[in-house]
C-alpha cells in the first residue's frame, strides 16, 4: 500500500521534508508500507507574531492545493504559528482545513504539529515536561503557557532566541547533546529535544534518551506518530524515540 504525506509548510523550513520522510524512510525498512511527500508552502522569514498570523492566514490555500493532489494525510507543519494564534488554536486549525478538504470533495484526515506534540505528551503518559525552543523568549513563553494549558507543568526550559527562520534550520542537531543538560530534569517524564518543527532534533533523540532514562519527543516525531495513526497503520519505526518504538 503506497500513502500519500501532504505537509502544510511555512516558505522556509526545510527540516518538516527531511525529518519526517526520514522518519517514515526508518519505517519501510521494517514494514511493507510506502510513502511519497507533497508540500505546499506559505510565506514566512521571521519568526515573529505578526509574520506567523500573515503566514496562518494563508495555510487554507495550501489546504486547497495538498487536496487537489489528494493526499491521503495533512500535517500543518508549523508549531508555534499554532501556539501564539491562542490556547487550544490547534483544534480550531484542524476543523478549518479539514472543511477545506471536505469542500474540494476529498475529506482528509488533518495534523497540526502544535495539536500532535500534545497528543504525544499525552500517549507517554506525561504530566512534568521539559522542552527545548529556538525562538525568542516571549513566543517560547506562549509555548510554555499553550503546553500548561492542556494540563502539562513545564519544569523548564530553554529559549535558544534565534529569530531568522532559516537560521534556526541550521542549527547542528547534535549540539541539543551539550544544550540539553542545561535543564533541571528533575521529577521531569518527558523531555521535548525541540517544540519547534523547523529546528532539527531527530538524529539526537535516541541518543539524549539512552543517556537520560527517559522518553525524548519532538515536534517532528509527534507529527509524524500522529499521521501514521490517522493513516491507521502501525505507529512505528526504527527512529525517533520512545513514542515510535512500537508500544503506543
Amino acid at each position: 500500500m503506497k500513502y500519500k504525506i501532504g505537509q502544510i509548510v511555512p516558505s522556509s523550513n526545510v527540516t518538516m521534508e527531511t525529518e519526517i520522510p526520514a522518519i517514515f524512510r526508518a519505517r519501510e525498512t521494517i514494514l511493507p508500507e510506502r510513502f511519497t511527500f507533497h508540500s505546499s508552502r506559505m510565506r514566512m522569514k521571521k519568526v515573529t507574531k505578526e509574520e506567523l498570523e500573515a503566514m496562518d492566514a494563508m495555510s487554507l490555500k495550501c489546504a486547497q492545493e495538498l487536496s487537489d493532489a489528494q493526499v491521503d494525510v495533512m500535517g500543518y507543519a508549523c508549531l508555534v504559528a499554532i501556539m501564539s494564534m491562542g490556547k487550544g488554536y490547534h483544534c480550531v486549525s484542524e476543523l478549518n482545513l479539514h472543511q477545506e478538504t471536505v469542500a474540494n470533495n476529498f475529506p482528509t484526515p488533518i495534523v497540526t504539529s502544535a495539536g500532535a506534540l500534545i497528543n504525544g505528551l499525552k500517549i507517554l503518559g506525561a504530566k512534568k515536561v521539559a522542552v527545548i525552543t529556538p525562538y525568542m523568549k516571549p513566543l517560547t513563553q506562549l509555548v510554555v503557557d499553550y503546553i500548561e494549558d492542556q494540563g502539562f507543568e513545564v519544569v523548564d526550559f530553554i529559549a535558544l532566541e534565534i529569530a531568522d527562520n532559516l537560521e534556526v534550520a541550521n542549527q547542528n542537531p547534535m549540539n541539543l547533546l551539550e544544550i540539553y543538560k542545561r535543564l533541571d530534569l528533575t521529577g521531569v517524564d518527558v523531555l521535548v529535544a525541540s517544540a519547534c518543527v523547523q529546528m532539527a532534533s531527530l538524529e539526537a533523540i535516541d541518543l539524549i534518551q539512552s543517556q537520560i532514562g527517559i522518553p525524548v519527543t519532538s515536534a517532528a516525531v509527534c507529527t509524524t506518530y500522529e499521521m501514521m495513526k490517522k493513516l491507521g497503520i502501525a505507529t512505528k519505526s526504527t527512529i525517533g524515540g520512545a513514542l515510535l518504538n512500537g508500544n503506543y
